[in-house]
């Protein structure tokens, strides 16, 4: 079988997979009347194929395949708690995007929201192609390190503390009554506006240089990484959550959005 063919026939293998547990965690939200949980799933998805990945094959410290199936599983666990501690811990509401979906779709809302499923499984197929690929390298590249998987390696693990460091600080700014209103503009919030995103973009370029062969020479994973880049910074990312903030912050987050760069971090300036 040829790679390309080898590829195609183990993300529909995956997809069906995804299929199946998007098909579970539908009937879940049904029962529950919650439709928010899909993004719990997707979120835990990636550390489902990760943890198996980790299981069943002999561990080896030189081979880029295993440390990306360990870079996968723990973005994917530290993504997916952080939902389901906001999520299941308030299954008595649901996030505003479900509400706004319930009400256009009205009693159609049921079947209508299984097809959203449904796209939920192929977005988490395509996004574990650079894991899919890395598993196919070229036989004089198995089991060996190159020097772009240590770079890879250290950009997920810098990105990810640095995103750990952002919610940090933000968390702390939030505490503080005395910042009821403001924006928080300090530690990374005064590099850019939004230090968690440009880290998580940093975590898929890691995952693309991971994921880096001769057989498919990195496509699935520099495409996966353009693909993230184009969400956050141009569809789900940075503009809702500026929409989001200009109405609750009003003139203090226009003030911020003058000063401070919206993704690309740059010194802070007066």
């Amino acid at each position: 079988m040829n790679p390309l063919a080898t590829l195609l026939f183990d993300f529909c293998y995956v997809l069906f997979l995804a299929g199946l547990f998007f098909s579970a965690t539908w009937v879940v939200a049904r029962l529950l009347d919650n439709w928010s949980i899909v993004d719990v799933a997707w979120a835990y998805g990636f550390a489902l194929v990760g943890l198996w990945i980790l299981a069943t094959c002999p561990w080896s410290a030189a081979d880029p395949f295993l440390w990306l199936a360990a870079a996968t599983t723990l973005w994917s666990l530290r993504l997916g708690t952080h939902l389901a501690i906001r999520v299941l811990g308030h299954l008595d509401r649901e996030d505003g995007r479900y509400q706004k979906m319930r009400v256009e779709w009205g009693a159609a809302t049921a079947w209508k929201m299984y097809r959203f499923y449904l796209y939920q499984a192929i977005a988490l197929a395509l996004l574990l192609l650079p894991l899919i690929s890395a598993a196919h390298a070229h036989p004089t590249e198995a089991g060996r390190m190159a020097p772009w998987h240590w770079l890879g390696l250290a950009v997920f693990a810098g990105a990810m503390i640095g995103e750990a460091i952002a919610d940090a600080q933000l968390a702390a700014f939030k505490r503080d009554p005395g910042n009821r209103g403001q924006v928080c503009d300090r530690g990374l919030w005064a590099w850019t506006r939004h230090p968690n995103y440009f880290c998580e973009w940093l975590i898929w370029v890691g995952f693309a240089l991971l994921a880096c062969n001769q057989t498919y020479w990195g496509i699935p994973g520099w495409a996966c990484a353009a693909v993230m880049f184009h969400l956050l910074t141009k569809v789900t990312g940075i503009p809702l959550t500026e929409v989001q903030l200009l109405a609750s912050k009003g003139a203090a987050y226009a003030e911020y959005q003058r000063r401070v760069p919206a993704f690309w971090p740059r010194p802070p300036r007066g």
